[in-house]
């Protein structure tokens, strides 16, 4: 296959060889899925009914749980119906509709950006919390948050989709992932996706750098609390939000920095499924598991 334009589907990677591995597999992503959409769809919900959650911190956690339902639906579904189906095939067009997806949902690394600042602003400087982040604010900040997604999935969808593909058309991924589909590209032809796969990671480490940098002066004022219960009420505040920067950015730059000269599917699938299934699964435990008021909002709204 000489080009792109040759090419209508690709093949993604199959989990397993026989039917009772497959559905295996299905079962098991269907659970994961499940508790994903009940998870982050409980969080929306109560944050949505719940006049007193209309803060800047809930505001910024529900747009958070939209983007884990969109990412986890854009990849889990293909996958589970393929396993179901025993094939492996996807079209061009969905593969290329998945990479758009995955990144525009991929904006997750700016909006954790911005609720390490909420989380700097509400410890470090609480009697400034309602003037600088009142709604218009935080209105901005989500909006420049899910603009930043669209505009990079517009940008690797021009370029990735663009690019001359030489080898097979087969992806070592259980969904289209840019590094995979790379592998793919004639020699000369994908250096200007590398660019700028180069020049969001410099972003996203950009944002790594403002999230360590507001995490330096929280926990200097946390350990300045007098009281034990007002750190733990600070930590209960900011722990969830550390984690989940730590799982999604460190795996994700794993996958899109690991040098493609290390072949090592077993690791890109793992890193895979930690920083594009893991997290939405896990959003609505981490945020709920010390957070009381959400607590009570989520019983509120099971009763």
């Amino acid at each position: 296959m000489s080009n792109h334009s040759s090419i209508t589907q690709f093949l993604l990677l199959a989990f397993a060889n026989t039917w009772d591995l497959q559905l295996l597999h299905f079962w098991l992503f269907l659970g994961i899925y499940l508790a994903a959409l009940l998870g982050n769809g409980f969080i929306i919900t109560a944050i949505a009914c719940n006049h007193h959650l209309h803060t800047p911190m809930y505001f910024f956690l529900l747009n958070l749980s939209f983007l884990h339902l969109g990412f986890i639906s854009t990849t889990v579904p293909k996958a589970m119906a393929n396993s179901l189906r025993d094939t492996r095939a996807i079209s061009f067009f969905r593969c290329a509709a998945q990479v758009f997806f995955v990144f525009l949902f991929g904006a997750e690394y700016s909006l954790l950006t911005i609720m390490a600042y909420d989380c700097y602003i509400a410890i470090c400087k609480p009697l400034h919390y309602g003037t600088l982040l009142d709604s218009r604010p935080c209105l901005k900040m989500a909006a420049a948050a899910w603009g930043s997604g669209f505009l990079s999935a517009v940008l690797h969808i021009a370029n990735t989709f663009s690019l001359s593909l030489c080898q097979d058309n087969a992806v070592d991924q259980f969904f289209c992932e840019i590094p995979q589909i790379l592998k793919l590209a004639c020699s000369d032809a994908y250096l200007r996706e590398v660019g700028l796969l180069v020049f969001c990671v410099c972003l996203a480490v950009g944002c790594f750098v403002s999230i360590v940098l507001s995490y330096v002066q929280i926990f200097r004022a946390v350990l300045r609390i007098p009281s034990e219960q007002g750190r733990h009420k600070a930590f209960s505040m900011c722990l969830p939000h550390l984690a989940m920067v730590s799982l999604f950015i460190n795996t994700g730059m794993i996958a899109y920095l690991k040098p493609p000269s290390i072949p090592s599917p077993s690791l890109d699938l793992v890193v895979a499924l930690l920083y594009s299934v893991v997290p939405p699964a896990v959003n609505a435990l981490l945020y709920s598991m010390r957070n009381q008021e959400l607590q009570d909002a989520l019983k509120k709204l099971i009763q």
